[in-house]
């Protein structure tokens, strides 16, 4: 047999072996796993629970510790961070002020302890002590928790119709430029940055309710009680809701199961109907690399969340065009967020910015909505201008840049104009300059090129740059710093 012939097939096992490794579930792959084990008490209003982390060294660095988000510690009484505005305070707390907390009863690696504190600077990290880890190396560890939820419209609390389960356990800190990032929850935004990573979750809970979630569920019953083994790959985040009151319409399109859980939508078909268009739409820029995608409607302050494979809308919007609208807007950041990452406490511009635009553009792929792109981006730049001119008068040294972390966006207002408003224009601006058809090969390329990592505002200059064969570095720089004077659309 020829020499490279043997090559070839040395070559094609050594391959099959590589990939076989990398893609089994839960294994030592080059991807931090999580396994948890939980258990809800609905009376009390507890979640307790036990995660394994199987920790990838994906640093160039040798660490001796490993830091985690607490995020639930933003509910808690004496919290520093806010978890609402002031102006929706009365919407979140429709009951009086209610408190709840997360507690770290255990860590350990092996049967053994592992010496641990809680820190930041409002007890919202949990930093473990692990000796030394070199750069490609793994290590796992088990962390014991209590989470209590708050009576709370938000992302993780219950309330009349839903207990929302989200953002509830510790979560690993992104390490980058030679540390760990902790920022501090905020009001603002969407205060989370997290890497891809694979779940496997047990949660058992009263047969009373019905489980929305990120990922694959398989459930079984016993006294009362269900235990559903949710599995989710590949995954930036994971979330969960549960409901008594809801009813389900499953549908599949596209090769996706599409699960839409509502109480309280007389358009229930309708919606499903957008959900569907939603995907379709997207698809130019890349497939949805996932076999499941919910909607779920919930006690929520807000429009709506988006989380891996699920989103949430509030079943408190006015009327059903606002509903539609926030459906697709929290369905796009599927493709902005999801699987194209960003940090969102740094630069919230980049997914929600995207998803503005990538909603404006639906109501012209489907004008039966009685709405456009044009018309949306017209409203938007006066809106905006207005905006401008009277926090100029108020505001000695107000910027318009948009890159800056949430901390520093005022109010809740100046945040929104700035990163969603600004943003949408500016991708809007890109529109008359590359065209449609430019700049849809822009985030065909941008997704493709980012899909499952982390994308900074350069990441996506250099891909546009790439994809439209323009420099357009003074082109963002301006919208991006504060530069750029906006004029009608």
């Amino acid at each position: 047999m020829k020499r490279w012939i043997l090559f070839v097939i040395a070559f094609v096992f050594f391959v099959g072996g590589v990939v076989l490794f990398c893609n089994f579930p839960h294994g030592k792959q080059k991807i931090c796993t999580y396994e948890q084990t939980l258990f809800y008490d609905e009376n009390e209003h507890v979640i307790d629970g036990k995660e394994t982390i199987c920790f990838y060294n994906y640093t160039d660095n040798a660490l001796t510790s490993i830091c985690l988000h607490l995020y639930p510690n933003a509910y808690r009484n004496g919290a520093k961070a806010k978890i609402v505005s002031l102006a929706n305070y009365d919407k979140t707390y429709p009951n009086g002020k209610s408190y709840g907390g997360i507690s770290i009863e255990s860590v350990s690696h092996n049967e053994d302890y592992l010496t641990y504190e809680i820190t930041g600077i409002d007890d919202n990290i949990l930093k473990i002590n692990i000796g030394e880890l070199y750069p490609d190396d793994f290590f796992e560890f088990e962390v014991g928790f209590r989470v209590k939820l708050a009576n709370v419209n938000h992302r993780l609390g219950y309330g009349e119709n839903t207990i929302n389960i989200c953002n509830y356990y510790p979560v690993l800190c992104v390490y980058e430029n030679g540390g760990y990032v902790t920022d501090l929850y905020d009001s603002n935004g969407d205060p989370f940055y997290s890497m891809i990573s694979n779940y496997k979750v047990c949660i058992t809970y009263s047969s009373e309710y019905t489980l929305a979630s990120t990922g694959s569920q398989e459930t079984t019953g016993e006294d009362g009680r269900l235990t559903t083994t949710i599995i989710a790959d590949n995954v930036r985040d994971f979330a969960m809701v549960l409901s008594k009151k809801f009813d389900i319409i499953n549908e599949k399109s596209d090769g996706v199961n599409l699960q839409y859980y509502y109480y309280n939508d007389q358009n229930s078909q309708s919606t499903m109907e957008v959900i569907k268009k939603v995907l379709n739409m997207n698809k130019k820029y890349g497939k949805y690399p996932y076999e499941n995608l919910s909607v779920v409607q919930a006690n929520f302050v807000h429009g709506g969340m988006e989380y891996p494979n699920i989103v949430l809308i509030s079943d408190s919007l006015s009327d059903y065009d606002t509903y539609i609208n926030v459906v697709v807007h929290e369905l796009c950041h599927q493709w902005w967020y999801g699987v194209v990452g960003n940090n969102q406490y740094l630069f919230g511009f980049l997914d929600e910015g995207l998803t503005d635009y990538n909603t404006a553009k639906f109501y012209d792929v489907y004008p039966e909505y009685g709405h456009s792109s044009e018309e949306i981006f017209n409203n938007a730049s006066k809106s905006y201008a207005n905006f401008v001119k009277i926090y100029s008068d108020v505001k000695d040294d107000f910027s318009t840049s948009m890159a800056r972390p949430l901390n520093e966006f005022d109010t809740e207002s100046e945040y929104v104009y700035l990163s969603y408003t600004k943003g949408m224009l500016m991708f809007a601006s890109l529109e008359k300059l590359v065209g449609t058809k430019g700049l849809d090969s822009c985030l065909k390329y941008y997704y493709e090129c980012y899909k499952f990592k982390i994308a900074t505002p350069d990441d996506l200059i250099n891909c546009f740059n790439m994809a439209s064969g323009k420099n357009l570095d003074s082109f963002f720089n301006s919208w991006i710093n504060g530069d750029v004077v906006i004029g009608e659309f």
